[in-house]
C-alpha cells in the first residue's frame, strides 16, 4: 500500500434539516443559499464559504430541463478552479486534515449534486 504524504481528509455530507452530531466537526454550509424554512440560529454551522458554492448561472442550469448532471460537474470543477474557490478549497481541506468536516446542503440527492464533487476535489476517504 503506498504510503501518503497528506494526512487523511475526513468529510462527510449530511443534509443540513438534520440534527447536528457530536462527530460532525467543522459543519460547513456549502449551499449558495440560504436553506428554506431554516432558521440560522437553529443551523449550527462554522463557515459558509460562497466562494465554494456553484454560481447563480451554474445552479439554474442544472435545475433547467437541460441540466445533465455530468456536465454540471465539468463546470462546477472548472468554477472551482478559479483562484478564490481554489484557495477556499485548499483551506477546506487543510481544516479536513485536522479532524472531520461535515459538508452540508439542502440538496434532496446530495449524491447527485456539488457536495458529490466537493467530496471528490478535497481528496476525502
Amino acid at each position: 500500500m503506498p504510503h501518503s504524504s497528506r494526512p487523511p481528509v475526513r468529510v462527510r455530507v449530511r443534509r443540513i434539516y438534520e440534527a447536528p452530531e457530536p462527530d460532525d466537526g467543522l459543519r460547513v454550509l456549502v449551499d449558495r443559499l440560504w436553506p428554506r424554512g431554516l432558521a440560522k440560529a437553529d443551523a449550527h454551522i462554522d463557515a459558509w464559504p460562497k466562494a465554494l458554492t456553484p454560481s447563480n448561472e451554474l445552479r439554474r442550469w442544472y435545475h433547467s430541463p437541460e441540466g445533465e448532471y455530468e456536465e454540471f460537474r465539468r463546470r462546477y470543477e472548472r468554477e472551482l478552479a478559479v483562484p478564490a474557490a481554489a484557495e477556499a478549497l485548499s483551506e477546506l481541506r487543510a481544516r479536513a486534515a485536522e479532524g472531520p468536516v461535515t459538508l452540508l446542503t439542502s440538496a434532496k440527492d446530495p449524491s447527485a449534486s456539488h457536495t458529490a464533487v466537493l467530496v471528490e476535489a478535497l481528496g476525502a476517504e
